[in-house]
């Protein structure tokens, strides 16, 4: 069906017209009201006490989502909403890295708040449509189609039965549809997510951005949790926004010279220093490859193991070699960070897309990881087409690594055999029938039914059938609080185990990335430095959420005297840019600490929101013993000489002639205790009690002593 023929298609529910607010000082002070399922829109005024407590972000998304549901609200209910927003510095073009969205939702993975940060360009154009956050609600009777245009100061709800499921054709076709000619492909933002999300736990949003270089629509992925699955459970085909353009100072920032001369810096940091650091230009965070592997870092067989003789195979220079080179390949408008790298003209070999030529967005280093090394396939040709398919379906990247990490090992110990998986042969390596279950979860069939439901279920499922033992299952079932490991090997590195599992969300490393500061660099040896950086770190991210900031022009590439400064892994210089940016857009009185104090309460909050959905205490921040230490024999053998002096000059125990088995349990005990011990220090220092609740006292001294959250908090002490 042609372009013509769909959009004559569509059946119009809903028209709202509102009045337009300019941005001021990054703000409009309104979000976006609308539900579904009863077509009512509207909008809301933001309070001056949602303003200074939640900042933007993040923090809008989630006190809109904690004042929409009740503590027991589930995922697929009408009244859980999807909230996306991004932040007083966001659609800001002066400096790399200021287009990211948080989308905020109740997950159907962990039945808890969930957050997952994304760039591409509907958080921006959002807001220059007049709007600070958009609450999207209720479930619809059939697909439709949510159209804010920014033009001309209407949002529209209709019906839209004929588009395309999968985001990579839908986002082209709204961009098709709703572009008058080429120049206006730029000024729209698509989100949407694909077919796999309609069958499946892990579904995840696509949000567009246009490359006028290729002159092709692509896609950045708002992938944790399951909000896609949200999405299409609401029947929410897809989300477009349309404004002008972008251009000058549409956040009517109070000083836009101290903005444009932090970016000048920064740019000429990109220009000078990239090729010698990361070569983000050139690679994107795949440069992480041999990096990860060479510190035994890198997640190999469901994170059995660091490094892998193969890894060369999709190495940094693998992925240089199908990237292309010397293109501005940024999400958001303005950044010369250009990591958002893409494979041109490839062509698909299985699946509804077999034969044709499509760009795919990536690989990134968790995609190449998870997909590759985790799953034991080398195989870039397969990583490529596997990252195309869980794009355009739906499902989180990822996630999708993971829970196939997770199969392969179950398959390879008998858990699992062809019977139980309908025929396929899920070995670790076997890309041909990895790339089949993919296919079955976006068909809604076979037991790709079962892996689509994460591992968290699998596990519990593999249980209740008697299939394999609850404590092998539990150990080697790398989730946390129902959300899947992101691509890193934990199990060397205490401080990046609390990184993992002492999230509020679940195991992603936006919030704590310590491997290196840990266990490369020895720059955290006690229990105190670590609990120090589990606080401070965390917190530094978090606002990151709340501003509209990506993470990776932070500390990417670094100033050239950034070693010799008192805390290099903080990148003072950098920290000191954002301090000024924010200064500048907002006019707020601001420092380095008080950024911390604006992230302490919103990250608090979110504490308090798990506690109030039965969640958030220590049991929950428990991990599967494969993050910490060696399961199986094989993986003690591996590492035999490393285990065996750590079990001398840690425990005074002597491991001369002790059997594996034997000598396993003694480096367990230890290594649970040393994690016990960590989660102490942390909640110490995070002002939480042994039980990982926020003290009153401390929400009081932070300003986080809502009467709401001290009804929640009081309950727990």
């Amino acid at each position: 069906m042609d372009i013509a023929a769909i959009k004559s298609s569509h059946r119009l529910i809903k028209r709202w017209d509102y009045n337009w607010t300019p941005l001021n000082k990054g703000y409009t002070d309104k979000t976006l009201y609308i539900n579904v399922g009863s077509a009512l829109i509207a909008d809301k005024n933001v309070s001056p006490l949602m303003k200074e407590k939640f900042i933007g972000g993040k923090g809008y998304g989630l006190r809109l989502l904690w004042d929409a549901t009740k503590p027991d609200t589930k995922w697929n209910d009408p009244e859980n909403e999807i909230i996306i927003s991004s932040g007083p510095i966001g659609g800001i073009t002066q400096y790399s890295g200021t287009g990211k969205s948080l989308v905020v939702s109740i997950s159907p993975q962990t039945n808890s708040v969930m957050d997952s940060n994304v760039g591409g360009f509907f958080g921006p154009f959002l807001k220059f449509s007049g709007f600070d956050a958009l609450e999207l609600q209720g479930k619809a009777e059939k697909d439709v189609i949510v159209f804010i245009d920014g033009i001309n100061h209407f949002v529209e709800i209709f019906e839209a039965p004929y588009e395309a499921a999968d985001s990579h054709l839908l986002a082209e076709q709204l961009t098709e549809i709703f572009a008058s000619n080429e120049n206006e492909k730029k000024n729209i933002g698509v989100v949407s997510s694909g077919s796999a999300a309609e069958h499946s736990l892990i579904g995840m949003l696509n949000f567009s951005f246009y490359d006028s270089k290729r002159k092709k629509v692509r896609l950045k992925q708002a992938g944790r949790g399951g909000i896609g699955t949200v999405f299409r459970n609401k029947k929410v085909k897809a989300i477009v926004c349309k404004i002008p353009g972008v251009k000058g100072n549409l956040n009517n920032v109070v000083d836009l010279e101290a903005i444009m001369e932090r970016g000048k810096r920064f740019n000429r940091e990109m220009r000078e220093l990239d090729d010698k650091q990361c070569q983000m230009r050139q690679v994107g965070t795949a440069h992480l490859m041999e990096i990860m592997n060479d510190h035994d870092l890198l997640p190999v067989h469901n994170y059995k193991f660091g490094s892998h003789p193969d890894a060369y195979k999709i190495n940094s220079s693998v992925w240089k070699s199908h990237f292309r080179q010397n293109n501005p390949d940024g999400c958001w408008i303005g950044c010369n960070m250009s990591c958002t790298k893409g494979v041109d003209d490839f062509e698909i070999l299985t699946g509804p897309y077999k034969g044709q030529k499509v760009l795919v967005d990536g690989p990134e280093y968790e995609n190449a990881a998870g997909l590759g090394s985790n799953c034991g396939i080398f195989d870039p040709q397969y990583i490529i087409e596997t990252n195309f398919y869980c794009d355009t379906y739906g499902i989180c990247t990822i996630t999708w690594s993971t829970l196939s990490a997770f199969v392969m090992e179950c398959y390879e110990n008998g858990i699992l055999n062809k019977e139980r998986t309908g025929g396929l042969e899920l070995r670790f390596g076997n890309s041909k029938d990895a790339l089949e279950l993919l296919h079955q979860v976006a068909r809604g069939e076979g037991f790709g039914l079962v892996a689509g439901q994460g591992v968290r279920k699998m596990k519990e499922l593999f249980i209740a059938k008697g299939w394999g033992d609850a404590s092998f299952l539990n150990d080697i079932g790398m989730e946390n609080k129902g959300l899947e490991y992101s691509q890193y090997m934990p199990k060397e590195s205490l401080a990046q185990q609390g990184g993992f599992a002492m999230t509020n969300k679940g195991p992603q490393h936006d919030e704590a990335w310590l491997i290196f500061m840990d266990m490369v660099n020895n720059q955290i040896p006690t229990f105190e430095n670590k609990a120090e950086a589990l606080h401070y770190f965390p917190m530094f991210r978090t606002w990151f959420g709340l501003v509209g900031l990506c993470k990776l022009p932070w500390n990417d590439v670094e100033p050239e005297t950034n070693a010799q400064t008192d805390e290099p892994a903080k990148v003072p210089e950098h920290v000191d840019n954002y301090v000024t940016i924010y200064k500048a857009v907002t006019g707020r009185e601001f420092d380095k600490h008080r950024l911390i104090e604006d992230s302490e309460r919103v990250y608090n909050f979110q504490r308090v929101f798990n506690l109030r959905r039965g969640y958030g205490t220590r049991i929950y921040d428990r991990q599967p013993y494969r993050a910490a230490g060696p399961v199986t024999s094989e993986e003690y053998e591996s590492r035999a000489e490393r285990y065996d002096k750590q079990l001398k000059e840690k425990t005074g125990i002597d491991p001369s002639g002790k059997p594996t088995e034997e000598k396993m349990k003694l480096i367990r005990k230890y290594r649970e205790e040393q994690y016990e011990s960590l989660l102490d220090a942390v909640y110490l220092r995070r002002g939480w009690n042994i039980n990982g609740v926020p003290k009153i006292e401390f929400l009081r001294k932070i300003g986080m002593d809502l009467p709401e959250v001290i009804e929640v908090v009081k309950n727990f002490q």
